[in-house]
């Protein structure tokens, strides 16, 4: 008994740690990929607060490298997309779709233009019915 006792508590500690979400540990020799790859896993485990810290990560270290830089956007963006902070989220989105309307825009990743329509369209679409509904 005393045994599943200690099993059980000792459980509850890995689960307690494990939804802790506070500011993520980096190594200063972490790359982009590694980042990208961290906030995609911490995003599937539902810790979106350190994803968009990955995410941020890549932001911060990185800004030249522009194809991670769109990547990151539009990974931040959507997590606020899906967190229904939809207002947030069309902001990031606009933000990085006006990107493309620069002279630079033949350098950057067309996919996140597009996905970043398509989810400004959902955005409309949302807030639409929500003024309906009221």
């Amino acid at each position: 008994m005393q045994r599943f006792l200690l099993t059980g508590a000792a459980l509850w500690a890995v689960i307690f740690v494990s939804c802790y979400t506070g500011p993520v540990k980096l190594s200063d020799d972490v790359t982009a990929a590694e980042l990208i790859q961290q906030g995609q896993a911490a995003y599937e485990w539902n810790r979106h607060k350190q994803a968009v810290q990955y995410y941020e990560a890549i932001l911060e270290r990185f800004p030249d490298d522009i194809d991670r830089v769109c990547e990151a956007e539009y990974e931040i963006a959507r997590i606020h997309y899906k967190q229904k902070k939809y207002g947030q989220a069309r902001e990031e989105m606009s933000a990085l779709r006006a990107r493309y309307d620069t002279e630079d825009a033949d350098i950057l990743p067309s996919k996140f233009r597009i996905l970043s329509e398509i989810v400004l369209a959902q955005i409309d679409e949302k807030q639409k019915r929500i003024v309906a509904e009221d």
